[in-house]
């Protein structure tokens, strides 16, 4: 088996968990909570789920990479795990403890003033997630993607299970006369209960993987301490700029729109509904790095690891290529997993799909400086990544007729500077001869099929019948396929 057909293999799989926990989203979650909230209530949800992911950079400080960096050397392994699950623990502990005392100051800070428990309930979830990364990073290193894929489903379903049964079940067996529900859900804090749900699945995810700690041999290595977070560093500020950059546009919204916080709220949750169908495109990406970055720390050292590292980054960009057209081509289908009141956003996520390709190219062309150990220029990348997401917000989204078109026109400029960067910057100290020829002609050719196919179904003629639009969008979706095939299967063979 070729190593890009492991890799394929092993994506499939993560992608498996990662897929199947944001299908499982789309088919019951999105479609009943943007039924189930009001606009300015999702919006308020969006925001603060955006402030979780940047603490979780700051609980987590990118623990995980490091622990692939040293825990992938030959009889490094449980000494790693063990001196970054120490540090992990500790940290989560001294986190956790500063919020609690500073809660009210940062509530009102956040808007939240009325509600502290909900940061607080954040919190946990975010201390739970963070106890829980470097068992998941030892899953992946230990090349187990199955057991992996396992825990991250059984996380979503447990969470469903949990929403359900706060919002939908015992509210019903309330209304019905059974009073004693009353203790286990709050009717006037549907938002704190949804919290609730992913608190108590987080904690109940934590303790299955909790056996991964018996394996813990209780050492700490300060040495190895101090060169994990020397190696990790940089990467905490590519850790934020990543999170800044993908997420920062839901809180920047609330402030720079012209209306109130409960207008700009609302239309905050119109853009992060939109983006939720984009995230199919975010979700192959993430199942890729996922299965990539072990993957290519535990090649490093062969003959070949550059050609193969150009390989799949050329895979990628074919295989993204595809995903791109097909769902920006197929809106009008997919938009009904949302509830009517946020579709007015639609208009977006061809752009942020895009975004989100590229965001995947990055992932394959930084691979480089991890590999070097000059993970500095992740940091001075990202933090370009970052002010040109700023700028662009700033400038674009209090414009008329702009809005949160500007949001994600900032992250397609983003994410292909960052790409861009890392190619050009690794050319130089990590030479990795990608078919870029080839990789640009596919992202550009499935744009323009994107742009030709809703020109001509956007024709007054053409509009009127949804049927001979579907048959436009499919006819030019196997276009796009068939010059794959008919000009790219001599590359892909040799990939498979």
């Amino acid at each position: 088996m070729s190593l890009i057909k492991k890799l394929a293999g092993e994506t499939a799989i993560y992608g498996t968990s990662s897929i199947l926990s944001r299908l499982l989203n789309y088919l019951i979650l999105t479609p009943y909570l943007t039924r189930a909230f009001e606009r300015a209530e999702y919006g308020a949800v969006s925001i603060l789920y955006t402030y979780a992911a940047i603490l979780m950079i700051v609980f987590t400080y990118r623990m995980e990479t490091a622990f692939f960096r040293y825990g992938s050397r030959e009889g490094e392994m449980d000494k790693t795990f063990s001196t970054a699950s120490f540090s992990l623990i500790t940290s989560t502990l001294v986190f956790g403890l500063l919020i609690w005392i500073g809660i009210t100051p940062i509530s009102a800070w956040l808007n939240f003033a009325d509600h502290p428990e909900y940061i607080l309930t954040v919190v946990g979830i975010i201390a739970m997630d963070a106890l829980s990364a470097i068992p998941y990073a030892r899953l992946r290193l230990e090349n187990k993607p199955l057991w992996f894929a396992a825990a991250k489903t059984l996380h979503i379903l447990i969470n469903i299970f949990f929403i359900f049964l706060f919002l939908k079940i015992l509210p019903g067996w309330y209304e019905n006369g059974q009073e004693w529900t009353s203790w286990f859900f709050r009717p006037e804090n549907r938002i704190g209960d949804l919290f609730l749900a992913n608190f108590l699945a987080s904690g109940i995810i934590l303790l299955i993987l909790s056996p991964v700690y018996r394996r813990i041999k209780w050492v700490f290595d300060p040495k190895l301490w101090r060169k994990m977070i020397k190696y990790a560093a940089p990467l905490i500020i590519v850790g934020f700029a990543a999170v800044i950059n993908q997420l920062i546009a839901l809180p920047l919204l609330e402030y720079l729109l012209p209306g109130t916080i409960e207008e700009n709220r609302a239309q905050t949750g119109i853009f992060s509904a939109a983006a939720k169908l984009a995230v199919l495109m975010n979700l192959f990406t993430q199942a890729f790095n996922y299965a990539a970055e072990p993957f290519f720390f535990r090649h490093a050292e062969e003959s070949d690891s550059r050609e193969i590292y150009a390989q799949v980054g050329y895979a990628f960009a074919l295989v993204g290529s595809v995903v791109f057209l097909a769902i920006s081509l197929y809106l009008d289908v997919i938009k009904f997993f949302l509830g009517p009141d946020l579709r007015g956003g639609l208009g977006v996520v061809p752009i942020l799909l895009m975004a989100y390709l590229f965001l995947g190219l990055y992932y394959n062309f930084s691979i480089w400086y991890k590999l070097a150990d000059r993970t500095r220029f992740g940091a001075y990348i990202s933090v370009g990544g970052v002010a040109i997401t700023l700028l662009i917000n700033f400038i674009l989204v209090p414009l008329p007729g702009v809005g949160f078109f500007g949001a994600a026109w900032a992250a397609l400029a983003c994410y292909f500077f960052m790409a861009a960067a890392s190619y050009y910057t690794g050319r130089k100290h990590y030479p990795i001869r990608y078919p870029l020829r080839r990789m640009g002609r596919a992202i550009f050719l499935a744009a323009a099929l994107y742009l030709l196919g809703s020109g001509l179904t956007s024709n007054l003629f053409l509009n009127a019948s949804g049927f001979f639009k579907f048959v436009i969008h499919t006819f030019t979706l196997l276009l796009f396929v068939f010059y794959i095939w008919r000009y790219e299967r001599t590359m892909i063979r040799k990939l498979f």
